[in-house]
């Protein structure tokens, strides 16, 4: 018996140490603490309103192991407030799955990507990782991808289930597609690139009818563009983009809506020797809203970016569509300019400023006898951030915004005019990296 034992073993390394694994495994940390301090962020703040101060963390995992005909990445966060959970405690809950996804590789140009997975095009301003908010924003989807030298296609579906059900399919997660599809496509053509995209959007839909019966279905929008159009050449960039809505909402209304912008900036290195460099960019976005004067518009005229990293844009005060803010409004115009200086690779400072205006009427409700029309202009905003990377593993960011709001402002969001309105914030990130390789290796 024992000599069968040992031969079944024998056999058993004799054929795994055939095998040769040509992979590579990557272990790659983070952990991000954010103070706040908020007096105005978001909405203006009332008189009677104190500032909120909080200090947010995130502390992440993740593994990723490339090989020959597969790669996988999981990724495993915990996000906490300091002070949120008792010093003495069994579990809190906090941990969860960021990321978790298999990508099935055919050749050098096909592969299918498919689990809960973080998608970011273009410059997100439809479809990014959220990385700004401490949770940060993944899709369970499949994605499948054709890329060479100059082209790339990604095709993708999604279909979200709150839970095991083997009777009906009705969806409850708030602020959730029921289903979704994609196609993306970016051509390359230097010193120019397009790209293009198609998003189906569904949301779960529900109603009574007039039998008394309840009637579930999709309601689907559609979002399609060209969310990059880019020209750079010796220093100067000028990028544009143009997004249009069509559809039904869950309100069963008609959805016609557009987002466009353009901006031109411009990369000058003043001395090579300490690799310092100023950036100069000025743009403009409009996005489209409904207007509140004209009653007989029926249709539902305000753009919606979804899923993008709304945070990027429009001011770092996050008053428009950021969590909701400011959606199926009166729309938005921002003329911008931005100021970036690079003192060396390590340090940079930069400072935004923003215009903002309504991009359909705004009714003054104050008038109840007529209907009036208040200015389109809804107030500007700056913005100071100082970033350095302490080394190569740490890096610490500061900045500082005031919201310098109108009338118009106040009627949309309230809070009053006389408080200021001001968000600060630092941030030190450690972002460790480890990489473990198995090359040739033999049982």
């Amino acid at each position: 018996m024992k000599t069968k034992k040992v031969l079944s073993m024998c056999s058993v390394i004799a054929m795994v140490s055939t095998i040769q694994l040509q992979a590579q495994s990557n272990f790659s940390g983070q952990i991000m603490q954010r103070a706040e301090y908020m007096h105005g962020f978001g909405s203006l703040a009332d008189t009677s309103q104190n500032a909120g101060t909080y200090v947010g963390q995130r502390a992440r995992l993740n593994f990723n192991h490339n090989a020959e005909k597969f790669k996988i990445g999981v990724s495993v966060q915990d996000i906490r407030i300091w002070g949120n959970t008792s010093q003495i405690k069994i579990t809190d809950g906090l941990l969860s799955v960021h990321e978790a996804w298999g990508e099935i590789i055919f050749n050098k140009k096909i592969s299918a990507k498919l689990g809960r997975q973080e998608l970011n095009y273009d410059d997100a301003r439809f479809l990014g990782n959220l990385d700004w908010a401490l949770q940060a924003r993944a899709h369970d989807i499949a994605l499948f991808k054709f890329t060479d030298s100059s082209f790339a296609l990604h095709v993708g579906a999604a279909y979200n289930q709150n839970e095991i059900k083997s009777i009906g399919n009705f969806y409850t997660v708030p602020n959730q597609y029921k289903a979704a599809q994609m196609l993306w496509m970016e051509k390359q053509l230097k010193p120019l690139t397009i790209s293009f995209l198609a998003w189906n959007n569904g949301l779960q839909f529900s109603k009574v009818n007039a039998d008394g019966k309840i009637e579930e279905s999709i309601k689907y929008s559609q979002t399609i563009g060209l969310p990059k159009i880019e020209y750079s050449k010796s220093g100067l960039t000028a990028t544009g983009f143009y997004y249009h809505q069509i559809g039904k909402t869950v309100k069963d209304q008609n959805i016609n809506a557009f987002d466009a912008g353009v901006d031109i900036s411009y990369v000058k290195t003043l001395n090579d020797s300490i690799k310092n460099k100023i950036r100069f960019t000025i743009g403009y976005e409009i996005l489209s809203g409904t207007s509140q004067t004209d009653t007989a518009n029926k249709d539902n005229n305000s753009y919606n970016p979804m899923y993008g990293t709304n945070h990027r844009f429009n001011g770092y005060m996050d008053y428009f569509y950021v969590g909701g803010r400011h959606a199926n409004s009166v729309g938005l115009q921002d003329a911008y300019i931005r100021i970036r200086y690079d003192f060396n690779p390590k340090l940079f400072a930069s400072v935004n400023a923003h215009y903002f205006m309504a991009a359909a009427d705004v009714r003054d409700k104050t008038v109840v006898t007529e209907i009036y029309r208040m200015d389109d202009a809804l107030g500007s905003e700056i913005d100071f951030t100082l970033g350095y990377l302490i080394n190569d593993a740490v890096s610490l960011q500061a900045g500082y915004s005031q919201m310098f709001a109108t009338e118009t402002m106040k009627a949309l969001r309230g809070g009053s005019l006389d408080e200021m309105q001001n968000w600060a914030y630092i941030s030190i990130l450690f972002r460790p990296n480890m990489k473990v390789r198995f090359s040739g290796l033999k049982f």
